[in-house]
């Protein structure tokens, strides 16, 4: 083994002097006389690399990692290179600006600026509170914050933010805050329509329109919104499903306004494009069976399930009750049998 010894060492030794040709020759010499094994070939390796060598002839030991290179270690204490302060404030302004993000989406936070705005005294204005949150809101921020005027019954200060908004460059123009402020203007009462509804309506856009139908509704102003809505069909144009949906269900509530409620329901068979909500849907059905229009129930609970969605259990119980109330009894257990086997008794039972 000394004999082994001193030729590991005369190699690591003269490794420097010799050329690369003569290195590898000595190198095979060395394999083929002394035939090393393989821990012995990974310490000679070790040698050249740099490492530190472990004795041969130790089977089993491990070989120790690299030490880490000096100019790649930095001493503790020392400040950071330039880029690393660069690349922290970029990191503090990143926060920041996510903290904004996070604020003028937050209903919590926007709900709140209408509770300030709220307990203003009657002679300040609202921009003692929309100011210093100015820098946070974004387009379409101050919608959820004007609807809560309107739910608070605070039209003017609804009417007042947004005009403020209109003289803040980055949040107006913007659709939202504007259909918001006339919705709840239309509930409250506080909006005038134009003499001139006609042209009024060919030059306004279909959100604006239905924001107002919206709050008429919801106001109780029934007799506004048919006659907006006459005068969007008189000029061929069409409202979302949705806002049909929501006047059939109030004006369905009163047995006086069938002829509307049939029209109304007329105007929705012809359109190519219907999209109605589960809830609309069954609210509509409702309605049919209150004026005894059951074909029409029957047409929408199976044009909800063609358009790929699975009823809820209130448009079956919907659709039962219809059956029931028609005297139709046996396609009422039918549709029973089909829903929920076994169960024919207490579902009998909901409807009547």
């Amino acid at each position: 083994m000394s004999t082994d010894t001193e030729q590991i060492k005369s190699i690591y030794g003269h490794n420097n002097d010799l050329p690369e040709e003569e290195d590898d020759e000595e190198e095979n010499h060395v394999n083929i006389d002394l035939a090393w094994e393989s821990d012995e070939v990974e310490t000679i390796s070790s040698l050249f690399q740099g490492g530190i060598p472990q004795k041969p002839g130790k089977v089993g030991r491990e070989r120790p990692l690299p030490l880490p290179l000096p100019h790649k270690l930095q001493p503790l204490g020392f400040p950071m290179p330039n880029k690393h302060v660069k690349k922290a404030s970029s990191g503090v302004n990143s926060s920041r600006a996510s903290v904004s993000q996070q604020l003028y989406k937050n209903p919590s936070f926007l709900i709140g600026l209408s509770k300030e705005i709220k307990d203003l005294a009657s002679n300040d204005d609202v921009s003692a509170v929309l100011n210093k949150w100015a820098p946070f809101l974004r387009k379409g921020s101050l919608s959820i914050t004007i609807r809560e005027l309107g739910l608070m019954d605070l039209p003017q200060r609804a009417l007042q933010t947004f005009c403020w908004a209109q003289k803040t460059p980055h949040l107006y123009p913007d659709d939202r805050i504007l259909t918001s402020t006339v919705e709840v203007l239309a509930r409250k009462r506080e909006l005038k329509l134009p003499v001139n509804l006609e042209k009024f309506t060919s030059l306004t856009n279909r959100s604006l329109i239905e924001a107002m139908v919206k709050g008429f509704v919801k106001g109780g102003s029934l007799n506004l919104a048919w006659k907006l809505l006459l005068v969007v069909k008189q000029s061929k144009r069409m409202l979302g499903p949705g806002i049909y949906a929501k006047l059939i269900l109030e004006l369905g509530k009163n047995p006086d306004k069938h002829i509307l409620v049939e029209e109304l329901l007329g105007d929705l068979g012809e359109r190519d494009d219907l999209n109605l909500s589960q809830q609309d849907c069954t609210a509509i059905m409702k309605v049919c069976i209150r004026h005894r229009k059951f074909e029409i129930v029957e047409s929408l609970f199976y044009w909800f399930k063609q358009s790929g969605r699975d009823p809820s259990v209130v448009m079956y119980t919907t659709l039962l009750h219809s059956r029931y109330s028609e005297n139709k009894y046996m396609e009422a257990l039918a549709l029973v049998g089909k829903w929920r086997p076994g169960n024919v008794s207490w579902i009998f039972l909901l409807i009547v």
